[in-house]
């Protein structure tokens, strides 16, 4: 008897504010959404970064004949002496782990398959055009710094790069993103709890004469706060399902096609996104039972 008071408290409840309650799981919905947006950004350049920290290398090209830089002028090119001479001293460095060494017909190779939708720009670059390098593979790659001091003005190098740095500015611009996201499902989160708060008071007001008189007959605070609670509740679980669908169509259409274009990186995976989803139900679900909790006992005398 209790059980069906309280569902049928609840149908009346949705029905009576049926505009405020759609309001709330818009809200919930888009907020959810972007804080699961945020966070699989989040979780995605975790990968990215984990990814490409284990392959990043220090490239060291070596001077070619007539080679602008400063410290090759007048230098005909490194010898076969030159470069083993080289090669020791990066092997002698204790940050070193591998020494790869790449010639002008290898680099050529990966400059055409790098740049295969690009006709006219390999047709402009002939072999002899290309460098030659040793490519560094370190212990960790945080000590490029040192690597690099050392190898700056060696006999023989023309240029020391160092891949990390080629992508501070790619993971910098990940990492604005993820924030924007968050601080903008932030912001629909405070817009979701007030708008649970006024839904919860309005529908409270409403009914004002149902619970003077459950109050008048003994009943408990929990049972008069109740029906209350799951209309937020209710509004909550289908804001989180539309968010859980936003998500799911976001790692399809979104982070998969940017994963295939860039290639190369850690996908995202569904256990992760299974995991962000219910992160996120749970945290539409609890700021709606807090909200209603908190509003009714500010604005109804129970």
């Amino acid at each position: 008897m209790r059980a069906n008071f309280i569902f049928s408290e609840v149908w009346i409840g949705l029905r009576r504010n049926v505009t405020m309650t759609v309001a709330v799981i818009v809200t919930v919905a888009v907020g959810m959404a972007l804080l699961g947006v945020g966070l699989m950004i989040n979780s995605q350049i975790t990968g990215m970064k984990d990814f490409w920290t284990d392959k990043v290398e220090v490239s060291v090209f070596l001077c070619k004949k007539n080679d602008p830089f400063p410290q090759c002028k007048g230098s005909g090119g490194v010898d076969a002496q030159e470069q083993a001479e080289l090669k020791a001293q990066i092997e002698a460095m204790e940050q070193v782990e591998r020494v790869d060494f790449e010639d002008a017909a290898t680099a050529y190779e990966n400059f055409k398959a790098q740049y295969a939708d690009n006709p006219v720009m390999i047709s402009a670059i002939q072999v002899e055009d290309m460098p030659e390098s040793f490519r560094v593979k370190l212990k960790n790659p945080e000590t490029y710094g040192e690597v690099i001091e050392n190898l700056k003005g060696a006999p023989g190098v023309s240029n020391v790069i160092n891949q990390k740095e080629l992508l501070e500015n790619f993971f910098g611009l990940l990492e604005k993103l993820r924030w924007a996201a968050l601080v903008i499902a932030i912001i629909l989160v405070f817009a979701a709890i007030l708008l649970i708060g006024n839904t919860v008071r309005l529908s409270a007001y409403n009914r004002r004469r149902e619970t003077g008189i459950m109050r008048l007959v003994g009943a408990s605070n929990l049972y008069i706060q109740l029906p209350f609670v799951m209309e937020g509740v209710i509004a909550g679980l289908i804001g989180g399902v539309v968010a859980a669908v936003m998500l799911i169509v976001s790692k399809v259409f979104l982070f998969d096609s940017v994963q295939s274009s860039i290639g190369g990186t850690v996908p995202l995976s569904w256990e992760t996104l299974a995991s962000i989803i219910s992160f996120t139900m749970m945290i539409g679900v609890v700021i709606c039972i807090l909200t209603s909790f908190v509003t009714l006992r500010r604005y109804l005398r129970v």
